[in-house]
């Protein structure tokens, strides 16, 4: 069964998720513009995940990000040392000037910093009722704990409702959604799918399963089956940013019409390309490289001699008359 989050033209019905046919397209073949993603997050001046990593991930699978800034973070390549939000009305009035303008196809919610702008999103997102939602719960273990606990009930009520796929590690979304966990063994994924389908979530996407043999599984779960799963393996280095370019990456290729099985199995192949490829920028953690793809193949028989960096040096600031 292929279940696709976005049927196309005129009879596109976000409640019917898999009655699309697989030869149906988002748009007619003359319109060649990318498909446009509305993205609710933070700046991260480190470039491990927020914005700046949703931008490059979607453009590197094909989409347009709107970028609608909910706050900064306050952050190296290590840690989060802070998180300043900004005013609701603020992140309102960015998105509502987008959404008269411009044609969305998908809404994707990463860390927005406080239940007021949870709630100002949910209310954008439902006057668009037939717009598919990726909502991203990332680890908040950096927070201040009396800031987390109220952030994470008003996801979980004001957002989950109106949430198509979630994201997130088997241990955040295990602590978050089945706090009260008492089992011998750790939950499923189909476990956590059934938790946030109590809420109104028909899909979880719950990555970071420990497996042995240094191995993670990744599983795609409705509270009915489970839909997908893809296994890698674990790589030596401490990354920043796994969890944002997943679902920035799974966000646009929903967006471009892309079933929901297959867009899970690409956005986790690009997310394991992007972390074999990581570099390391700072003194921290190791960041994804989301433009692994642009790099030049080595060749040793074609070496290109490096290039002098005068030749691009800016001319002199003499005034000639």
């Amino acid at each position: 069964m292929n279940t696709y989050l976005l049927p196309s033209g005129a009879a596109r019905d976000a409640a019917d998720l898999t009655g699309a046919s697989d030869d149906e397209t988002l748009a007619d073949d003359d319109d060649l513009n990318p498909p446009c993603v509305l993205v609710f997050n933070a700046s991260d001046p480190s470039g491990a995940g927020g914005l700046g990593g949703d931008a490059l991930a979607m453009a590197s699978v094909g989409a347009h990000m709107l970028a609608v800034v909910t706050g900064a973070y306050a952050r190296d390549t290590a840690e989060i040392f802070d998180h300043f939000a900004f005013d609701e009305e603020a992140v309102a009035e960015q998105a509502r000037a987008i959404l008269e303008d411009v044609e969305v196809r998908l809404i994707k919610v990463g860390f927005v910093g406080t239940p007021e702008i949870l709630s100002t999103i949910a209310e954008t997102a439902s006057d668009y009722p037939d717009v598919p939602l990726v909502a991203y719960m990332p680890n908040l273990s950096w927070w201040d704990e009396n800031q987390i606990e109220p952030y994470l009930d008003a996801f979980r009520d004001l957002l989950l409702p109106q949430t198509t796929v979630l994201v997130g590690n088997h241990s955040t979304l295990w602590r978050w959604l089945l706090p009260d966990w008492s089992g011998e063994r750790s939950p499923t994924p189909r476990d956590i799918a059934r938790a946030a389908g109590e809420h109104g979530v028909p899909y979880t996407l719950v990555t970071g399963i420990v497996l042995p043999d240094q191995f993670f599984d990744n599983v795609l779960a409705s509270p009915q089956a489970v839909l997908a799963s893809e296994k890698y393996e674990r790589l030596e280095a401490v990354f920043s940013g796994a969890g944002d370019t997943l679902s920035a990456a799974l966000a646009a290729l929903l967006a471009s019409g892309t079933d929901l099985t297959a867009a899970t199995s690409e956005a986790l192949s690009y997310m394991d390309r992007c972390l074999d490829a990581g570099f390391r920028p700072g003194m921290g953690h190791v960041l994804p490289d989301r433009l692994f793809w642009a790099q030049p193949e080595e060749d040793e028989d074609d070496v290109v001699e490096a290039a002098d960096p005068s030749d691009f040096a800016l001319p002199p600031h003499d005034t000639r008359h």
